[in-house]
């Protein structure tokens, strides 16, 4: 990842200076509009979940996993989500499981996103961070969002304690079937914030490549380390 964040440091009296890392929403698509046009089509084709236009909107070899081939019969695969492809035991969820992939789908390309170079681009903007060691990959997530209220208790009503925008926290057991997450932030102060709000550094996140002809493509689609 790209280091490009803003980090206030707080506790300077600590042996280990506690940091809050910040990162504004700037979406730099506008830079190339070749590049916003590709990704209006997608996201038309996307949310029309018309499987064989996003399939040939995207690289013969696309990156959709750490351990499988990629390609196109992989995307097309988990696009569709075949029952018969599923064990037993999930097979009555095939069609949640494959709506699941294409919410996470829209939803990634959706967010604003930044240049690695003038022929890539990913999204989110926030997977530009990069983390100091000290910090969990796994336990770490993303605040996108303004003001996101900071709550004394998992309680949609409870005293807010401070108002969270655009920052990483960090949360030592996701709990998936908890509307509220315990988390703690950059000055190791705790508290409760709503999962709509938390986007973890290791969720999905999307590249689109500019070939030699200037035709832009989806070249990923991946979560993971």
């Amino acid at each position: 990842m790209i280091r490009a964040l803003i980090v206030c440091f707080v506790g300077l009296g600590s042996p280990l200076v506690a940091q809050r890392i910040h990162l504004s929403p700037v979406d730099q698509a506008e830079k190339d509009p070749t590049l916003s046009i590709f990704r209006t089509q997608l996201l038309t084709d996307i949310i029309a979940r018309d499987t064989e236009a996003v399939v040939a909107a995207s690289c013969n070899q696309i990156y959709l996993s750490h351990g499988g081939n990629g390609g196109h019969d992989e995307f097309r695969h988990n696009l569709t989500l075949p029952e018969k492809s599923l064990s037993e035991e999930y097979r009555s969820q095939a069609d949640a499981l494959r709506e699941a992939y294409w919410k996470n789908l829209q939803k990634t390309l959706q967010q604003p996103g930044y240049f690695a170079d003038s022929a890539e681009f990913w999204m989110p903007f926030h997977w530009q961070i990069d983390l100091p060691d000290e910090i969990d990959i796994f336990e770490a997530y993303f605040v996108n969002g303004r003001h996101v209220a900071l709550r004394q208790s998992a309680d949609s009503k409870a005293t807010i304690l401070e108002q969270i925008s655009h920052e990483v926290v960090t949360i030592a057991k996701f709990d998936e079937n908890a509307p509220y997450q315990h988390v703690t932030i950059g000055d190791s102060r705790r508290g409760y914030m709503h999962r709509d709000y938390l986007w973890p550094i290791v969720g999905y996140r999307a590249s689109l490549t500019k070939t030699a002809n200037g035709d832009w493509q989806l070249c990923s689609f991946v979560a993971g380390d």
